[in-house]
Parts: structure tokens; sequence; C-alpha cells
């Protein structure tokens, strides 16, 4: 198996003697992770170093983003231990269970609780709390889940002579398709501010044109902030009357 560590951070790790404490914790099997952090969060043996038996310690393979569990070479983001639709990247990072498909046991999945912006780790459709985040320099909307950068999204805000105000907002209202006065149709309607701008799919006009996806990216709407088809709808299906916004330049 090819070598997928710096060399010089392997070497000088080997050099080390291996401390019977992790960060001043209790580290049974002397592999710089503390045994609570193997129990509670990693799910990985207290009592074997390399858990997976790859040749390469858990502390190893979760410095350089790679699997403690699977001894194939491969990363965090693209490994599924427990195969419930959400990577091991973002297993530790919502703190659910990287080897139970359904941490709270409500026979519902981590992957798809976490995909309609639920708590994997409460019973029952509790929902996390959304943030949206809006780039006017890139041109980029953030999707924030439960303090976590999830997923980002190309935008066309507003062009100069119709800028998109700056600012922090909360939604105010959502409608599947709202009318512009600017005479088009705004799919997935987000309202912002007192309504007079918003999030929304790519236009539609009355005689059924719709504006390209080569506009994302760019500024050229009216004032309010377009989505792509897909992007449009994942977020209206998600975001509540109230979720907080911000616009930054």
């Amino acid at each position: 198996m090819p070598h997928r560590f710096c060399p010089l951070l392997v070497v000088g790790l080997l050099l080390v003697a291996v401390p019977a404490l992790a960060n001043g914790l209790p580290d049974t099997d002397g592999d710089g992770v503390p045994d609570q952090d193997e129990i509670n969060i990693y799910q990985t043996s207290v009592d074997q170093a390399d858990t997976d038996g790859d040749g390469y310690s858990d502390r190893q393979e979760l410095l350089a983003g790679y699997s403690p569990h699977n001894p194939k070479n491969i990363k965090l983001i693209d490994n599924d231990q427990d195969q419930d639709g959400l990577s091991d990247f973002w297993e530790l990072r919502f703190s659910t269970n990287l080897l139970m498909a359904d941490t709270d046991g409500d026979n519902i999945n981590d992957g798809d609780e976490i995909d309609q912006a639920t708590d994997p780790r409460q019973v029952g459709a509790v929902k996390l709390p959304i943030r949206l985040d809006v780039s006017l320099k890139r041109q980029e909307l953030t999707y924030w889940l439960a303090g976590v950068k999830f997923k980002q999204f190309p935008v066309s805000s507003g062009a100069p002579r119709t800028p998109t105000p700056i600012g922090q907002y909360r939604v105010i209202n959502k409608l599947p398709k709202a009318w512009s006065p600017y005479g088009l149709w705004m799919p997935y309607w987000l309202g912002l501010g007192r309504g007079r701008f918003g999030f929304h799919e790519l236009p539609i006009w009355p005689n059924g044109y719709r504006e390209g996806a080569n506009h994302l990216g760019k500024a050229v709407s009216h004032g309010c902030i377009r989505l792509g088809i897909g992007p449009a709808q994942y977020l209206y299906d998600r975001v509540d009357v109230g979720t907080v916004v911000n616009i930054n330049r």
C-alpha cells in the first residue's frame, strides 16, 4: 500500500516515545488519542493503537484525515463506515456515531436526518438551526447547519444599478411561486427585509423562458438572490420563516 502521510510527519511521530497519557488523559493503547475520545467520538479501540490493522496508528490516520476504521487507503470524507449516507468526515462534525447508522435510534438514518435538517442525536424530527451567509464578492451562498459549514451554492445577486442590500435579515415569508413587479415568476421564494427582495430559483418569464444558469456567479438581478435549479428547492424545503440570513460585500 502506498504511503499516504508526509514522511517527515510519520518519522517524527515514530521517533517519539508513546506516552501513557494523551493530553493529560488516560490513553490505554498509547496511540495518542485519549480513551474518552476513542469511546465517545471516534469509536476506535482503546486497547489497539491501530484499530483497522493497516499499519498506521489511529492518531496518525486521524491527523492525516484518513479513516481509522477502514484498512483501505481512504479519506474520512469518502468513507461511510456505517453505510448511513453520511460520510465519517461529516459524522465527526455533527457528533454522530461513526459505527451506528441511526445514532438516536428513531429508525431514521443519520444521513437522512442531516439531509432533512433534523437532529440525528435526538429522537423525532427535531429541527437543527440553519443560517445562510451570502458573499456578494464571491457570488456564493453558504448553508450552515447546526454551526457546521455544510453546503455552498453559486448565486446571482443584484446588478450594480439594482444592488442587493447588505446586512443581517430574517426570512419573513415563503411562497412556492412568487410574482415579481418586473413581470416574471420567481419559484421557491424566500422573502427578506420587508419582502421587497429575497431568494428564488432562476426566474421564468410569462412566455415560459427561463433565465439561464450562465447568470449564476454574476451580479445581474434586480436585487434578489437567484439560485440554480435544485439548490433553490433544497433550501426552500429546509429553511423556515425566521431563519437568519447574512449578506456581506
